[in-house]
């Protein structure tokens, strides 16, 4: 395998990034590899939480012949910047530039580049695939087919029975909950103007959120101009993993679904019971292989386009 480094310019800011190459004869499949939200760099690293997705899946494209492209967000890794101030559309930007830089590079063939696109990135995929005509195919690793609004809702219900029963007892005391602590976060962020912004004790990157939670990727699954894969965890906690089953009939004959068994939102199978804190666990062992294998496939041979 070959890494390049790459700097992509997109609205005036410079983000760095990593195309890596395999060790086989161009033309090549390739694949735009987008993270989840906040401060994660082009591996999926968090400060405190080295996920690692994008950098495995892009080790695995190599093995099977294929090149990818990630990149540090603003204000994340080797890029400049401040990662709060930036929205939704701002990030959604960032992706349209790096898939031209991916297009451009001369081991890439042109018909056969991907998205592939995890968490929140995975709503960043269902636009680009409805609407950019590079692209040819998409895969939705842990996405929604609802609005951010009913996402986080739906996140803190999902989450509360699996607090430790400590804070469980702390908010009881309280006289709340965690769906109704981030019903009144949701309040905060519709009232507040700022990009960023000091809600409940926290500054968050309020533009950002915003616009997270009126983004519906529905009507981009209706409009998918290529086939689309999702696949979410059947123990994920911070998206509904029955929403594969909307993603579906939405996407008709353009589309496949594959409820990961036993696997989580990051993406790697669940040992004892589902829960944000095991992430760090989970972080330490290779991604799902079921998942993995149908990434690969999909990027390397994806299906006929629709129609």
């Amino acid at each position: 395998m070959t890494e390049r480094e790459i700097v992509l310019a997109s609205a005036g800011h410079e983000l760095a990034g990593t195309l890596l190459l395999p060790d086989a004869r161009p033309p090549l499949a390739a694949a735009l590899l987008l993270p989840g939200s906040g401060p994660v760099d082009r591996n999926e690293d968090h400060g405190k939480l080295p996920l690692g997705v994008t950098r495995l899946l892009a080790g695995a494209l190599a093995e099977a012949g294929a090149a990818s492209f990630r990149y540090d967000k603003r204000g994340v890794g080797a890029s400049p910047g401040d990662w709060r101030a930036a929205g939704m559309s701002d990030e959604h930007g960032d992706a349209r530039a790096a898939l031209g830089v991916l297009a451009a590079q001369p081991e890439v063939d042109p018909g056969r580049i991907a998205v592939v696109g995890h968490s929140a990135g995975a709503f960043h995929a269902a636009r680009l695939a409805a609407e950019d005509g590079r692209l040819r195919a998409a895969v939705l690793l842990a996405g929604a087919a609802r609005d951010g609004d009913a996402v986080l809702r739906w996140q803190a219900a999902a989450i509360q029975p699996t607090l430790p029963r400590a804070v469980r007892l702390l908010l009881r005391l309280q006289l709340t909950d965690l769906p109704r602590r981030q019903a009144a976060t949701i309040r905060a962020l519709r009232a507040s103007t700022r990009d960023v912004a000091r809600i409940g004790g926290a500054r968050l990157n309020a533009g950002w959120l915003r616009e997270f939670l009126d983004w519906d990727p529905r009507a981009d699954l209706v409009r998918a101009r290529v086939p689309v894969l999702a696949i979410t965890g059947e123990h994920d906690l911070q998206v509904p993993p029955e929403d594969l089953e909307v993603m579906a009939r939405l996407l008709g004959e353009g589309g496949e679904t594959y409820l990961a068994p036993g696997v989580s939102h990051v993406l790697r199978r669940v040992r004892g019971r589902p829960s944000l804190t095991a992430y760090r666990r989970e972080a330490r062992e290779p991604l799902a292989a079921d998942v993995v294998e149908r990434v690969v496939r999909w990027v390397v041979d994806p299906p006929p386009l629709p129609g």
